[in-house]
């Protein structure tokens, strides 16, 4: 029977104890940890014959593990990496994000049964909401352009389409012997590829531990020649298998990743992939008869198979968890690993952007943008200090910012790039403008992640900010709320329309709405006196809310009438109706009645979860305080919603204090 799983395995009664005689089982904190979730409890010592013994594969000192188990008559369990790891590979020292627990073999080895070749054989893999989630995996790791250590960059070029592509594999791997490989059987494989495609370039993929100079390959530059290039760079696999017209592989992972790339790999050895009607197999192995698609493959082998693990829940998890933290990771590496330049940047702002895009390189900090471009690194510049003209990237506070306010010098979770214009400014096209056109069409599993999303946000009452507040009994009738804005605020100078003052706005919602019961809400910077907008709206407004809860305040509302403010955003979340007099980024996609000047460009007609999908998923970068890690949307939302986050210092705290004081000379600090 298999141990529990879970958190709550951890340190149960029912929880098996498991031997170890290999020093990386103890050295290895997550290793252990995400042992211990799956209901083992490590142990030093002699087994009895209800206890197990764990061994690394088929490593070095697997052999001490297999002469106590068969001694003590205790069960053996191989343990490995689960094929998403990490970013980097284990020997760079990053710890793994999953692991393999197989009771009967090893998945690599075709020699004899595992728990995944009999899974595949027998488990029937025909729900149909196990398949829309394979398929759901499948997309996520192309789109993403994961594989099993996902620092590579798809910004980086392959060749030309229409090669053959032959996986090289590090030497003396467990893999590689459990499938018969040497030099030999490499330079046969190279050979086939050569004569079943006449004339074809061939391209030798090296292995990733090969290209880090962890462990040496089986081809080198001596292969190389005529038709024949090797590449190493770390290209993404999917843009390299979408040129392929061939691939041949001994046992890689990179062969099971073509399968899902709709390849049919010619195979050499017995991989846990091969033998399934999925491959041209060139070493069959004759148990496996079963003929499986893609989607079952991936459904055995990606969901129920692999132990994953939570490192910012310390949980286990499901394999679409980790593709989110991973793609998370990714994105950040590949965004930072040639170093930014950052102009525009007030000084308590530089360690957080440092935090945010210092993953790879620490930026450095220089406003002349000549000496900038002259770094040779891409530059970036805070939005509102960039020129019109300026090329570089702009950076702004994404839509999930804080537990308190940007102008008290509360640092971010969330802080969005771009790389075509801003979105508050509607005056040119926005990477978000692209992407929430691309979200007009979601699959299923786009549509599930966004859907989630939404409920986390409302049910946790998360918002921008997240300033808390209390809300007054409000009166019968219909309520119609009207957020303040900051009034010399990039959104509104670029992006309002006629209506471009909170009295303006005030009026034009109470001509509209005259037996309504309009609610007015300062914008939190203003009550603070840290920005300019204050407005006497006690004639204009039946209530007027200092200091209310955004949040249980815009659920309550029925409507909401604002210039661009990312109050109407949240209650769209909400349900609730929303007109805009300016063209604020959720403007004009169908979900808002618009009175102001959309741009004509936004012709896209997304769902509310299309556009939660871009402006939410696709468009920030997410970063958690607690673990100082790069992070999917979810971390960040849980960290707003149960306050877990480091407040910002005494420094912090005196100059916001300061700022305040110079509110109306906004001209010397900003």
């Amino acid at each position: 029977m298999a141990p529990p799983t879970g958190q709550d395995a951890a340190g149960t009664e029912g929880s098996r104890r498991l031997f170890c005689y290999n020093g990386g089982f103890l050295r290895d904190r997550r290793l252990r940890r995400i042992l211990t979730l799956a209901g083992y409890r490590l142990r030093m010592g002699l087994p009895g014959p209800e206890d197990a013994v764990a061994i690394w594969g088929d490593s070095p000192t697997a052999h001490r593990g297999r002469a106590v188990a068969a001694r003590r008559g205790a069960a053996l369990i191989r343990v490995e990496d689960a094929f998403l790891r990490s970013l980097q590979p284990g020997r760079a020292g990053e710890a793994p994000l999953g692991l393999l627990i197989d009771r009967t073999g090893l998945h690599f080895d075709g020699s004899a049964p595992s728990d995944v070749e009999t899974l595949l054989m027998r488990h029937p893999l025909d729900d149909t909401a196990l398949l829309d989630r394979a398929r759901g995996v499948i997309a996520r790791m192309a789109e993403a352009h994961l594989t099993k250590y996902s620092a590579v960059d798809p910004a980086l070029p392959v060749p030309d389409p229409g090669y053959v592509l032959v996986i090289d594999q590090t030497r003396g791997d467990a893999s590689v012997r459990a499938s018969s490989g040497d030099r030999a059987r490499f330079l046969e494989m190279l050979a086939f590829a050569q004569e079943e495609h006449p004339g074809a370039r061939v391209v030798i993929k090296s292995h990733p531990e090969t290209a880090r100079g962890f462990r040496p390959g089986h081809y080198g530059p001596e292969d190389a020649g005529g038709r024949i290039t090797l590449l190493s760079d770390p290209v993404s696999p999917w843009a390299l298998l979408d040129g392929a017209v061939g691939v041949y592989t001994l046992s890689s992972q990179l062969g099971f990743e073509a399968i899902l790339a709709g390849h049919r790999p010619r195979v050499f050895g017995r991989p846990f992939y091969a033998g399934w009607g999925l491959t041209e197999d060139e070493d069959p192995v004759a148990r496996r008869s079963r003929r499986l698609t893609r989607a079952q493959l991936v459904a055995g082998a990606m969901i129920l198979y692999p132990t994953w693990y939570d490192p910012f829940t310390d949980s286990l998890c499901e394999v679409e968890r980790v593709i989110d933290i991973l793609d998370a990771q990714a994105r950040a590496w590949r965004e930072d690993r040639q170093g930014w330049v950052a102009g525009g940047m007030r000084m308590w702002k530089r360690a957080p952007l440092a935090r945010f895009f210092g993953t790879v390189r620490p930026p450095v900090f220089e406003d002349d943008a000549a000496r900038a471009r002259a770094t040779g690194r891409p530059r970036m510049v805070w939005a509102s200090k960039a020129e019109p003209d300026d090329d570089a990237t702009r950076v702004e506070d994404g839509f999930l910012r804080s537990r308190g306010l940007g102008a008290e010098l509360v640092p971010p979770l969330s802080l969005v790039t771009d790389d075509l214009g801003i979105y508050y400014d509607p005056s040119r096209p926005s990477r978000l403008e692209d992407m929430i056109a691309r979200r007009a069409t979601l699959r299923p599993d786009q549509e599930l992640r966004a859907r989630r999303l939404i409920a986390a946000l409302t049910q946790g009452g998360v918002t921008k900010y997240n300033l808390g507040g209390t809300l007054p009994d409000l009166p019968p009738g219909r309520l119609v709320l009207v957020p303040g804005q900051v009034e010399d605020d990039a959104s509104i100078r670029l992006g309002a329309g006629a209506v471009r003052t909170n009295r303006d706005l005030l009026d034009a919602a109470r001509a509209a709405n005259p037996d309504a019961v309009i609610l007015y809400k300062p914008h939190p910077d203003v009550e603070a006196d840290l920005r300019p907008g204050a407005v006497d709206a006690g004639g204009l407004a039946d209530i007027v809310l200092d200091r209310a809860d955004p949040a249980a305040l815009v659920a309550r509302v029925d409507a909401v009438w604002t210039m661009t403010s990312g109050l109407g955003f949240e209650a769209l979340l909400r349900g609730v109706a929303v007109t805009c007099l300016g063209a604020p980024f959720y403007a004009g996609w169908g979900l808002t009645t618009d009175l102001g000047p959309v741009p004509e460009r936004r012709r896209a007609r997304p769902s509310l979860e299309g556009l939660v999908h871009a402006a939410l998923i696709d468009y920030p970068r997410y970063h958690d305080p607690v673990t100082d890690r790069p992070c999917p949307v979810e971390v960040a939302v849980a960290r707003l919603s149960s306050g877990r986050i480091p407040h910002p210092g005494l420094v912090n705290r005196s100059l916001s204090k300061l700022q305040g004081l110079m509110a109306s000379r906004a001209h010397l600090w900003r």
